[in-house]
């Protein structure tokens, strides 16, 4: 039971976050008084009318300022009745002589495996004394103050 109230839940907060992404609502003005609709537009005195502005489809619009496309091959040129003779061919020689196929390589001796050793590692590993020793640190400097209370060495 418990479940499927959790999966319901999920569902429907996915859904109200995909929808309110999805759909946007306009606030009314802060004027309070409500807009009037606009009427159609009175012709003008001298006769010309407001130039109507209309946006070509996406697909037109790209290959407008998109590179000119390479004209379509035009008709196969026609073909002679005859074929033409055939020149003097040199005789033929193979490009690539061919020599003996090369000898398989010997084979390596199988690899025996050697355990991993494993060298002695110091069993006091003082971290504080590295930073003493190579970091410079004093005694009593903050970095050395720090180690010793976190390593209590």
């Amino acid at each position: 039971m418990h479940r499927s109230t959790t999966t319901a839940t999920l569902l429907v907060t996915v859904a109200v976050t995909a929808l309110s992404g999805c759909v946007t609502v306009q606030r009314p003005p802060s004027s309070g008084l409500p807009p009037a609709p606009s009427g159609p537009s009175v012709p003008r005195p001298d006769g010309e009318a407001e130039p109507q502005i209309v946006q070509a489809p996406a697909r037109e619009a790209l290959e407008l300022i998109g590179p000119s496309r390479r004209p379509s091959p035009s008709a196969p040129a026609p073909r002679r009745a005859t074929p033409p003779p055939p020149a003097a061919a040199p005789p033929a020689t193979p490009r690539h002589p061919r020599t003996a196929p090369h000898p398989e390589p010997p084979r390596p001796d199988p690899r025996i495996a050697v355990p991993p050793v494993v060298p002695d590692v110091p069993t006091s590993a003082d971290v504080c004394a590295l930073g003493r020793k190579y970091g410079g640190w004093t005694a009593d400097s903050p970095q050395a103050v720090i180690c010793e209370g976190a390593y209590g060495r």
